[in-house]
C-alpha cells in the first residue's frame, strides 16, 4: 500500500482540526447529555466510516476491508474503556461538567501513545516475524483471562501508577474546576483532577497492549493501523457520555470482546505458516460476536433503564462544584 508524506498530512491535520473543534464546543465546562453525546457519536462515527469510503476507494476492495475490520476490532475493544471511565469517575466523584476535558485529555494522550506503540510493533514485525507468534499467544491469553475475570471490576486504589503519584506530587483536597495544577503560597499543586487523567492515561495504556497486535492481525499496513486506531479512539468521550448510564445493561459484552481477541489470535496464528483468512470473512465473524452479545446482554437486562453512576468511591464526597469538590483519598 504505497501512501504518500502528503497524505499522511492531511491525515493528522484532519485529526488536529477535529480535535480543536472538540474543544472549541466543549470549551466552557457543563454536563454533556444524551442527546448532545449522540450528535458528537454520530459525526466521530460518521468521519471514521467516511474515512474507510476513501480508503475502499483510492487503494482497493482489500484495504477499505482490512480498515473496517481494524475500525470495529478496535471500536468494540475500547468499549472496555468507557466502563472503566465509569468506574474512575465514580470512585472519586468528579463532577460530570468536569468529566470532558480529562477525557479530551485523556484521548489526546492514547492517541501519541498508541502511534508510539504502532510504530514499535510494526518494526519488530518488520524485523522479526516470530514476534507475530508472541502476538498470536499474547491475544489468545487474554481473551481467556477477560472470559475467567469477566465479573470483576477495576479498583483505582489498588493502581501502583495512582500510588506513586499521590506518593510523589504534592495535591490539594480538592478540585479546581477544570484545572490540574493550581499554585497555592507559592508552591504549584496538583489537583485531584490530574491524578484522575494519569489512572485514565495508565488504563488505557493497559488496553492499547491489547488492542494494537490484535488489529495487526487482519492488516500489515502502519496507515491503515494508525487511522483505524485515531478514528475509533476520537469517538470514545461521546461514547461515554452516550452509555455510561447503560453500562449494567452490558453483562455479556466482556465475553463479546473476549471471544474477539481469540478469534483474531487464531488468525494471526493461522495466517504465519498455514492458512489465510479473508477479511471479510474475519470482518464477518467480529461483527456477529459482537452483535450477538449486545443483543444477548440487552435481552437478559429488559426492563432496566439508566441508571446514572453513584458518587462516591469510599472517602469520596461531593459538594457544589462552584465551590470547589472535597476530595479526600480513599481509605
Amino acid at each position: 500500500m504505497d501512501v504518500p508524506l502528503w497524505i499522511w498530512s492531511v491525515v493528522l491535520a484532519f485529526i488536529i482540526a477535529m480535535l480543536v473543534v472538540d474543544l472549541v464546543a466543549h470549551r466552557r465546562a457543563h454536563v454533556i447529555g444524551v442527546r448532545e453525546a449522540a450528535a458528537w457519536s454520530a459525526v466521530w462515527v460518521a468521519c471514521g466510516v467516511g474515512f474507510g469510503v476513501l480508503v475502499w476507494t483510492g487503494w482497493g476492495a482489500e484495504y477499505g476491508q482490512q480498515y473496517f475490520a481494524g475500525y470495529l476490532i478496535e471500536k468494540s475493544l475500547s468499549v472496555d474503556n468507557v466502563f472503566v471511565w465509569a468506574i474512575i469517575f465514580t470512585h472519586f466523584a468528579v463532577p460530570p461538567r468536569f468529566q470532558h476535558r480529562v477525557l479530551f485529555l485523556g484521548v489526546l494522550g492514547a492517541l501519541v501513545f498508541r502511534g508510539i506503540f504502532i510504530a514499535a510493533g510494526a518494526v519488530l514485525i518488520q524485523h522479526f516475524t516470530w514476534v507475530l507468534y508472541v502476538f498470536a499467544a499474547f491475544l489468545l491469553y487474554t481473551g481467556y483471562r477477560m472470559i475467567r475475570q469477566r465479573h470483576e471490576q477495576l479498583n483505582p486504589d489498588q493502581s501502583r501508577a495512582l500510588t506513586a503519584f499521590r506518593r510523589l506530587v504534592p495535591m490539594t483536597d480538592t478540585f479546581h474546576g477544570q484545572r490540574l495544577l493550581v499554585r497555592r503560597d507559592g508552591v504549584v499543586l496538583a489537583t485531584p483532577l490530574l491524578a484522575v487523567l494519569v489512572l485514565i492515561e495508565t488504563t488505557d495504556v493497559v488496553f492499547a497492549v491489547d488492542s494494537i497486535p490484535a488489529i495487526f492481525a487482519v492488516t500489515d499496513e502502519v496507515f491503515l493501523v494508525f487511522t483505524a486506531n485515531a478514528f475509533a479512539i476520537l469517538g470514545l468521550r461521546a461514547m461515554y457520555f452516550l452509555l455510561a448510564d447503560l453500562i449494567h445493561r452490558f453483562v455479556y459484552l466482556k465475553v463479546g470482546l473476549a471471544l474477539v481477541l481469540v478469534w483474531v489470535g487464531i488468525k494471526m496464528l493461522l495466517k504465519i505458516d498455514v492458512f489465510y483468512i479473508p477479511t471479510p470473512v474475519s470482518l464477518a465473524v467480529v461483527a456477529l460476536i459482537l452483535t450477538v452479545s449486545v443483543i444477548a446482554s440487552l435481552r437478559a437486562t429488559r426492563g432496566q433503564g439508566r441508571q446514572g453512576p453513584t458518587a462516591g468511591g469510599p472517602g469520596a464526597r461531593l459538594r457544589d462544584p462552584s465551590r470547589g469538590v472535597r476530595f479526600r483519598h480513599p481509605g
